[in-house]
């Protein structure tokens, strides 16, 4: 995982093109070029701005990105941020990709950012992304109903999840036992 800069425009183009990745967050994106351009543009002025903070993940295999995920809603007062945006090309599903993403993401927040509180939120209907956040250890905190709006998906409710600074050592001893393994997620 690394920051997202300019210079993974290309390769995260390349990886982002099958319309599963998309279908509980942008519908648009697949298969249009703007459209892609815009969600990309839009991770880089947050990043910038330090609204959120995009990561790119790669497979380190191939060298090359296959998906990315993000801090979002940041607030240091509180204690709290949330990772999402995240999404994999279909062929680094079930590789242990995302676990272990995750494992990086969650203890840089928790340990070196000293968040309280990571939150994580999917569209309701998205059974795969809420197993793979049962997986990881997360509480399962309940449904924000018509929470959003979402493009050509329309209104959506939103699942919402958490992993506390209490939570942590069990979930992150959890989550590294399944990377070695090799338990998939």
């Amino acid at each position: 995982m690394e920051p997202i800069t300019e210079s993974h425009y290309e390769g995260l183009l390349a990886c982002s093109g099958d319309e599963r990745i998309w279908t509980w967050m942008d519908r648009r994106i697949p298969g249009d070029p703007d459209a892609f351009r815009a969600w990309f543009d839009d991770r880089l002025r947050g990043s910038a701005a330090g609204e959120e903070w995009c990561f790119v993940t790669h497979s380190q295999s191939r060298q090359e990105p296959i998906g990315s995920s993000s801090y979002l809603a940041i607030r240091p007062p509180h204690g709290g941020l949330e990772i999402g945006w995240t999404w994999l090309h279909p062929d680094a599903w079930r590789s242990g990709a995302n676990r272990e993403a995750k494992l990086l993401m969650l203890d840089f927040a928790i340990e070196k950012l000293g968040a309280m509180r990571v939150e994580f939120k999917t569209d309701a209907r998205n059974d795969r992304s809420r197993q793979a956040l049962d997986d990881l250890g997360a509480s399962f905190e309940g449904i924000f109903r018509k929470h959003m709006l979402m493009p050509i998906v329309g209104v959506r409710d939103s699942a919402y999840y958490s992993i506390t600074d209490e939570d942590w050592p069990e979930i992150r001893e959890r989550i590294a036992a399944s990377i070695r393994e090799g338990v998939s997620a």
